[in-house]
């Protein structure tokens, strides 16, 4: 069998940060700044309740990372939040250069590592097409050929001469994806950008990046949480584990090798506060669960748990909320608490919590769980979470009554009283 060409050749690849806030943005709050270290002061310009970090705190997004990428291949990158999958994108994007290492690329390279990268906020989506084709070396009777197909894939031609500044989220993707899928580049890097668009769009996108795969041979990097996007779509997968290159090989291999390593059974947890913290206020930071009795539990009895955390900053009306994933990653649904109430800065608590699991069918599942303040309008502040805080499994359904052998993934992973039969005629 004839092996296939390599576009992307990455050799011990290294990419090292440095920690707390580089420059306050003017000159005269550096010098405000380090006058206040030369004395041994506060920083003024130091957010309050942040620690200060030192010169030398450094850390490693991503260390000795080595791999090929073939023409052709569709490739998923997982791993959990803070493993180094969008600090990978970035340097293959040229966005960032790596510490050490070196990246060898053959091809002009598409990406989309946040929504609307790469578009001018004051420009139309017209123009936004014709800038991104500028960026890839194309020329105007290039994306002349194509941009139909393009207005025409997004969904947007309504709106296209409109800036895109007023553009939703989910047209931003809706463009962006269809520019990245249609102009001329051999490589696609999509980094989770399609959790933002709707499923009749994200159905369109994963068939449009198999057909550029297939017919085109183009070659597709792609990051989701998502596990059955990364199944539908990839015939190859990478799990990242804090910087590390931990698995490559067939996406059901990986799959199992990453829901193994953040799917554990315990009964306690402790938790470091890490990368986490860039999607949260920073407020609070969860310290510990403990599971009470048993992490197997019939769907009657419920899972019983407490949660240990530290505040950093007040709060003023603190709720958690709890999110159940089926281990495939499929959000199941949520649950929020009554208000537990205001929180003192630098104080420390634990909670005691019920969660009612009537509902679920029988198997495994991994609870998210998030500490939220209310800020109007059905808004949250987000002030600590835990993508994967605790696992459990459902020994037996609270409908076990039912002959039926249930297929949860199938027919879904919630269970609901029997239907009533109100009347039947007989013909």
């Amino acid at each position: 069998m004839e092996e296939k060409e390599v576009v992307i050749r990455i050799r011990h690849l290294s990419k090292e940060y440095r920690l707390g806030v580089i420059g306050r943005g003017t000159l005269q709050r550096d010098l405000q700044s380090w006058w206040a270290r030369k004395r041994g002061k506060p920083d003024p310009n130091q957010r309050i309740g942040r620690r200060e970090y030192t010169s030398k705190e450094c850390f490693y997004a991503l260390e000795d990372v080595s791999f090929d990428v073939h023409r052709g291949e569709r490739i998923g990158v997982i791993g959990a939040n803070g493993a180094g999958k969008s600090t990978l994108f970035k340097l293959l994007a040229r966005v960032t250069a790596p510490t050490e290492g070196a990246i060898g690329v053959k091809g002009r390279i598409s990406s989309m590592l946040e929504v609307g990268t790469g578009f001018h906020g004051e420009l139309t989506g017209r123009e936004n097409i014709y800038l991104n084709g500028a960026i890839l070396g194309m020329k105007r009777q290039e994306i002349d050929a194509c941009i139909d197909q393009i207005i025409a894939f997004s969904e947007c031609e309504e709106f296209i001469d409109t800036p895109v500044k007023r553009y939703s989220s989910g047209m931003y993707v809706k463009l962006a994806f269809a520019v990245a899928a249609h102009l001329n580049s051999e490589l696609l890097l999509m980094d989770e950008v399609l959790a933002v668009g709707d499923m009749h769009f994200q159905k369109k996108c994963l068939n449009k990046m198999t057909q550029l795969s297939n017919d085109e041979q183009k070659t597709i990097l792609y990051v989701s949480h998502n596990m059955e996007t990364i199944r539908t779509l990839c015939n190859r997968c990478i799990v990242l584990e804090k910087g590390h290159l931990v698995f490559d090989g067939e996406p059901e291999e990986a799959i199992a090798k990453y829901l193994g390593d953040v799917v554990q059974m315990k009964l306690h947890y402790t938790y470091e506060a890490d990368a986490n913290d860039r999607r949260t206020t920073g407020k609070m930071q969860f310290t510990s669960l403990d599971i009470k009795n048993s992490n197997q539990v019939t769907a009657k009895e419920g899972i019983g748990f407490s949660v240990a955390f530290r505040v950093q900053e007040a709060i003023a009306d603190l709720h958690l909320r709890c999110t159940i994933h089926s281990t495939d990653g499929q959000a199941v649904g949520t649950s929020v608490s009554e208000g537990i109430g205001a929180f003192a800065k630098n104080t420390s608590a634990s909670v005691g919590i019920h969660f009612d699991t009537t509902s679920l069918t029988k198997g495994e599942y991994v609870a998210e769980l998030a500490a939220v303040e209310p800020m109007g309008g059905g808004r949250q502040w987000r002030h600590a979470w835990l993508e994967h805080a605790f696992a459990f499994e459902i020994t037996e359904d609270a409908f076990g009554q039912y002959s039926l052998n249930r297929n949860a993934k199938k027919w879904g992973y919630t269970v609901y009283p029997d239907l009533k039969i109100k009347k039947c005629d007989r013909m």
